[in-house]
């Protein structure tokens, strides 16, 4: 019997076999998950580029009048404002439809910080659309998305370089998308829900898991406090959304994400410029996100009621926002005062 037929000799040719199956097989198992991931990065990639892009309204400006040159959010900083519609099917109130929620958020790639701030719907301020003061919210009904920007810009005297507009299903559906948010309900209250069926909403007080309708009821009440509380209780809420959509559980949950966002939202943002945010993301739960408030008072000097703004406070709020966006103060405060001269001819 030859040497290489002996039975150890076979023996010895199974277990190297046998070591061979199995180092394939532990290679097999990263390479796998790799290609599987790919495939799945591959697959949300394009389902963004397809939804996201078709979410793109071209708004006609280059840049704000504000800028002196046209920026991106890569290597710039920039803003955004972001726009609560209070419109429905329900309601059938899209053409003429009021802003339920204001904020504007500047975004620092040098740090990836981000300030936001939430300004109040019963704001009292210049409307270049129409040529004198009223509610904030009112802007959207007198002219569009262009009056609302037209409008914050004079507020705020910062230029707005993209904006996003949102229903309220796009609210509900996002926070469904991840599963819920965790948020402390700060009292017990009934609100209704987004059919307008009132007190389909019933929260208690304390740290809790809500669904989209009820985080919906909670960034919309405001029976028991005001709008400032109002716009603490937005920004949380969106805060406790980010925070959710960039953890890890959350991954395999950015197609419905993407989904929910898109079919609810138009924007001057295209899906290269989105990319651009990436980052902000990519830092974690670490993000840092500054909530600003715009201080005021209550106002009624005949029927209708108003938040003034404290003059004080508005000053020290734009220079923080103005510096966030490394812009020249004087610039634009020229370039603002040139504009409101302007609406008035």
């Amino acid at each position: 019997m030859s040497k290489n037929n002996s039975p150890q000799s076979r023996m010895v040719k199974r277990t190297k076999r046998r070591k061979l199956r199995k180092r394939v097989f532990f290679i097999s198992i990263p390479l796998i998950f790799f290609v599987a991931v790919g495939i799945y990065v591959g697959t949300i990639y394009l389902k963004a580029d397809q939804v996201l892009s078709d979410s793109y309204v071209d708004d006609g400006r280059e840049k704000s009048d504000l800028r002196e040159k046209i920026v991106n959010p890569i290597d710039d900083s920039v803003s955004v404002l972001i726009m609560g519609v209070d419109a429905s099917n329900i309601r059938a109130n899209e053409n003429n439809s009021r802003t339920d929620t204001l904020m504007v958020a500047t975004l620092n790639p040098d740090d990836k910080s981000v300030k936001l701030v939430s300004i109040p719907r019963d704001t009292l301020v210049y409307i270049p659309e129409v040529g004198y003061e009223d509610k904030i919210n009112h802007a959207h009904a007198y002219g569009g998305t262009e009056a609302t920007i037209n409008t914050v810009e004079n507020l705020l005297e910062i230029p707005i370089d993209y904006y996003v507009k949102v229903n309220f299903e796009a609210f509900i559906d996002v926070v469904d998308a991840v599963n819920g948010i965790t948020i402390d309900v700060p009292y017990e209250f009934s609100e209704q829900d987004s059919n307008d069926v009132a007190g389909a909403i019933h929260l208690l007080p304390g740290i809790q898991d809500l669904n989209g309708e009820e985080a919906l009821a909670l960034a919309r009440t405001r029976k028991l406090d005001n709008d400032i509380e109002r716009g603490k209780r937005q920004q949380e809420i969106i805060k406790a959304i980010v925070k959710k959509s960039i953890s890890v559980g959350s991954i395999l949950k950015v197609d419905d994400i993407i989904e929910a966002v898109g079919t609810n939202m138009t924007t001057n943002m295209s899906f290269n410029e989105m990319k651009g945010f990436i980052s902000y993301g990519t830092k974690g739960t670490n993000l840092d996100i500054e909530a600003l408030t715009l201080e005021g008072y209550d106002y009624k000097p005949g029927k209708v009621y108003y938040w003034k703004l404290d003059d004080l406070q508005l000053a020290e709020t734009k220079q923080a926002l103005q510096n966030h966006l490394d812009i020249n103060t004087s610039t634009v405060t020229n370039q603002t005062n040139s504009l409101e001269s302007a609406s008035q001819y």
